[in-house]
């Protein structure tokens, strides 16, 4: 896999095709057609090949951009910028990815417009839903993946245990071993 998804939802993991957005070199991960094209795959949205082109990819990281922007000022309690809501309204506007029933299963094939479709509308699915609330930011420095808490108590601190938490725990491991070791020393 070419892509991460640590928050399994959809528009979510899809804001984070652009990792580390705050660092002076965030890494973009759609940086052609053929990535737009396995994120698109990878994610489950399609089965093949979606023949995105240069202005798909134009398009997608202007969708990205906006879901971010819309979530991030939920997350601030601000209001909503209007050309982000504009951007993301307009590709839900569009016909969305439909599954295919065939002799050998289930197809699901769309063009890049109907995939970023299905993407903008899970994005107004949760900033206009309950689950607006629960949206979060990573807390690992320099992961800037949104989520949604979803655990008991609402108190879920990483995007995913598995990369940013275990980081996190290691770091702290480390620490901790570092000021034990400085206090036998001392002595």
């Amino acid at each position: 896999m070419d892509h991460a998804f640590p928050c399994g939802n959809l528009s979510l993991d899809f804001v984070g095709t652009l990792r580390a957005r705050r660092d002076e070199s965030p890494t973009e991960m759609l940086t052609s057609p053929a990535r737009l094209d396995s994120w698109f795959t990878e994610s489950g949205i399609v089965d093949g090949d979606t023949a995105s082109r240069p202005g798909d990819v134009t398009a997608a990281i202007a969708l990205r951009e906006a879901i971010y922007s819309l979530v991030a000022a939920r997350m601030a309690g601000a209001a909503f910028d209007g050309s982000a809501l504009s951007v993301v309204n307009d590709a839900a506007r569009k016909p969305s990815v439909i599954p295919q029933l065939t002799p050998g299963g289930r197809r699901t094939q769309a063009t890049p417009v109907q995939a970023l479709s299905t993407v903008a509308r899970d994005a107004i699915n949760i900033l206009g839903g309950p689950d607006a609330d629960l949206l979060k930011e990573c807390s690992r420095p320099g992961c800037t993946q949104t989520y949604l808490d979803t655990s008991r108590g609402r108190r879920r601190e990483w995007c995913a245990m598995e990369t940013c938490g275990n980081k996190m725990k290691a770091a702290a491991y480390r620490a901790r071993k570092r000021g034990e070791s400085s206090r036998t020393t001392v002595r």
